[in-house]
C-alpha cells in the first residue's frame, strides 16, 4: 500500500513470525537507515547475526534507491522479531518494485514461517508428553 504521510510517500506492509509482529514502513531516502520501535537498528538488535537478518531483504533485491525503515514491532522473541522485519521489509519492496519478485523468492524471503509452538493437551504434560505409564 502506498500512502503519504506529510508529503512523504512510503511503501507499507507487514511481517509475522511466531507471535512477533512487524508493521514495516520504507521512505526513499538519501542513505538507507533504520528506526525500530524508537532505537536504532544497533540499539535494538545487538547481535549482529540479527542485523543481517533484518537487512538482507535490501542485500537479495538490491533496489535502485535507498530507503529509510521505520518499523512497530511487537510480541516474541528478538529473532523471531528480526524474521518478521525482514519479511515486511521484503514485502514492502515487492509493493515499491514487483521486478524484484523473482530475486526475493529465489532467496527465499517472501515465505511466511509458519512454525509456531503447538499448545498444550489436556491429560498430557506438555504437547505430546503423555504420564509415565505403568501396566501394573
Amino acid at each position: 500500500m502506498t500512502t503519504k504521510t506529510d508529503n512523504k510517500k512510503y511503501f507499507e506492509a507487514v511481517g509475522r513470525r511466531k507471535t512477533a509482529s512487524a508493521r514495516v514502513r520504507i521512505f526513499a531516502s538519501p542513505k538507507t537507515g533504520y528506526e525500530i520501535n524508537g532505537k536504532t537498528l544497533e540499539a535494538y538488535f545487538p547481535v549482529k547475526e540479527m542485523q543481517l537478518t533484518v537487512g538482507e531483504a535490501f542485500v537479495v533485491a538490491k533496489p535502485a534507491e535507498k530507503f529509510h525503515v521505520t518499523v512497530q514491532v511487537s510480541g516474541g522473541g528478538i529473532s523471531a522479531q528480526s524474521e518478521a522485519i525482514r519479511l515486511g521489509i521484503a514485502r514492502a519492496i515487492l509493493i515499491y518494485d514487483i521486478e524484484s519478485r523473482g530475486k526475493l523468492k529465489k532467496g527465499g524471503l517472501l515465505k511466511r514461517d509458519a512454525r509456531a509452538k503447538e499448545r498444550r493437551k489436556f491429560g498430557f504434560k506438555k504437547a505430546r508428553k503423555s504420564p509415565q505409564w505403568s501396566k501394573r
